[in-house]
């Protein structure tokens, strides 16, 4: 068997976070399966690596600013104020604010923004991390135990190197937040099979295709209790050999969720150990490159089995390796058998009883078969680093000045200060559009006439319950999650401070009134206007202000 280079992403403080007692989810898992691969001396056989945590920075390519702003500050005791009453970022029980949340999801995912930069750069075949595969997690809020979507985020990074890109899930749960955040686009296939009917998250019918230019690039294979590894076989060769015949993807991400393993304290699949690894020792055939993630997965022990035969077959190894467990710092944890294996049960399959995996299978290629030919995409060179990083500007050895540490400082004093201001200034007219616009009056106008909250269906992972969260649509990137007790929109950052190109300097004042910069100088001016939040002080005549300004052009 031709030999891949194999990157592996590990954290060790991974294991260190708990969702809370009697949660499902638990990241002790990765520490297991861990160990394990390094019982099996795997690890000296990959390039085992430990990444960079990501930044605020680097999640809010996909994620809201203020919803990543929000996970950076959150705590279980802050939680209910900053959640407003868990009516927005965490609803529900599935998504607890742990304490070292943000932390936790910097290490998921910076190891798939790693994995992904290692697989552009073509250092390696095969990049691996377990701690990944949160794909529940949306663009403004945590859904079924995901907060932070590190596979969007993974994908993102191919996307600047390669011009196509197919997503598959083998998660028992539909992996709806990847899917919608490629929905309009044909430069990722998302391929999920997955469980369907009354079941978390509701979605992934097949009748979901995609929208726009994305249509056709999403596909969903609906599938029913007890599916075993024969019938699972015989649905996912035939539609992911047609999606690379026809979509000829140039990556492959793969998210490897164990809740379909049989015996899965969430799951109803009744796929085995072999079954289940089959997905990986496929596409490992095919020559892509290829980013193995993790996912769901609640039975620990069958987790940490299944990853660890997963790492093998990523390594071609899977043949040679002894059935019979090493010594292992969990040994204990795999009794009463110490095997790697996880069987099947004695589960009925309902897609066979009933002939639903025929008709399904038909219809995805079907579907598929409409896809005349793959989508094509001008390519650049994309520089390895940015523009700043380039000129030194974001060098993190040299410190900043003094007047950039000011700033930063009053820069986030007002994003405090928006966001803890519930003053009834806000719900005026004035807290709207600046300008008069045709837009903006429709705004005003729809504003008054609202008279009841609009709620939407979110569904628990923990119960299956249907519940109504609020709401905001028509709200723009930073209203979205508005509290309900505000009908108007938030503001952010506005400002009365204008450029003048005649003088080259920013003008502080209303509609370009050019203020006193004060005995300070114009950059204390410019920190003051900055920690009001952009409104107004008293300010002198405008005689006193013109012969301010003039003495201070005069200086300069």
């Amino acid at each position: 068997m031709l030999k891949k280079r194999v990157s592996y992403y590990y954290d060790p403080d991974v294991g260190a976070y708990t969702y809370g007692l009697g949660h499902p989810m638990k990241p002790h898992r990765i520490r297991v399966t861990h160990d394990l691969v390094n019982a099996y001396d795997m690890l000296d056989q990959m390039h085992v690596l430990r990444p960079r945590r990501a930044s605020p920075e680097s999640m809010s390519a996909f994620h809201t600013d203020e919803y990543v702003h929000f996970l950076n500050r959150v705590t279980p005791e802050t939680a209910e104020d900053l959640t407003y009453h868990g009516t927005r970022f965490l609803v529900g029980e599935d998504n607890p604010a742990f304490e070292g949340v943000f932390e936790f999801c910097s290490i998921s995912a910076g190891g798939s923004i790693g994995a992904a930069n290692r697989i552009a750069s073509g250092a390696a075949d095969i990049a691996i991390n377990w701690a990944g595969g949160l794909h529940h997690a949306k663009k403004r809020e945590a859904s079924g135990f995901c907060y932070i979507n590190d596979i969007v985020l993974g994908i993102l990074e191919l996307l600047r190197t390669y011009p196509r890109v197919l997503y598959i899930d083998i998660d028992c749960h539909h992996g709806d937040g990847v899917e919608e955040a490629f929905y309009t686009t044909d430069r990722v296939m998302t391929c999920s099979f997955h469980k369907f009917g009354e079941y978390f998250p509701g979605t992934g019918t097949q009748e979901d295709r995609g929208r726009g230019k994305g249509k056709g690039y999403a596909v969903n294979v609906p599938l029913k209790d007890g599916i075993t590894d024969e019938s699972f076989r015989s649905v996912f060769e035939p539609v992911i050999s047609k999606i690379l015949e026809v979509y000829r993807p140039s990556a492959v991400v793969l998210q490897c969720g164990a809740d379909s393993l049989a015996g899965d304290k969430l799951g109803c699949f009744n796929l085995t150990m072999h079954g289940h690894a089959h997905c990986v020792q496929f596409l490992r055939r095919q020559n892509i490159p290829l980013i193995l993630l993790g996912g769901g997965g609640y039975t620990v022990k069958n987790v940490a089995r299944t990853w660890t035969y997963e790492t093998a077959c990523a390594l071609g190894i899977e043949d040679t390796i002894n059935p019979n467990l090493p010594w292992s710092q969990y040994f204990e944890w795999f009794g009463p058998r110490y095997r790697l294996e996880v069987a099947e049960n004695n589960m009925d399959d309902v897609n066979v009883k009933d002939g639903s995996l025929e008709k399904v299978r038909i219809t995805a290629l079907e579907q598929l078969q409409g896809l005349i030919h793959a989508p094509s995409v001008g390519m650049h060179d994309v520089p390895r680093q940015s523009v700043g990083q380039h000129l030194g500007f974001k060098d993190e050895e040299h410190k900043r000045d003094n007047l950039d540490e000011r700033l930063a400082q009053h820069v986030r004093y007002v994003y405090d200060l928006q966001e803890s201001d519930t003053t009834s200034e806000d719900s005026d007219d004035d807290s709207w559009d600046s300008d008069d616009s045709e837009v903006s009056i429709r705004r005003r106008r729809s504003a008054r006439h609202i008279t009841k909250q609009p709620t939407r269906k979110r569904m628990s992972l923990l119960t299956g319950q249907y519940f109504d969260v609020p709401s905001y649509e028509g709200f723009s990137h930073y209203e979205c999650g508005a509290p309900p007790s505000k009908a108007a929109r938030r503001r952010f950052f506005q400002s009365s401070a204008q450029w003048d190109g005649n003088y080259g300097r920013v003008m502080l004042g209303q509609n370009g009134a050019r203020v006193s910069p004060g005995p300070l100088g114009p950059q204390h001016a410019l920190s003051a206007l900055m920690e009001r939040g952009g409104r107004e002080a008293e300010s002198p005549g405008p005689e006193d202000v013109d012969d301010d300004w003039d003495e201070m052009m005069a200086e300069s």
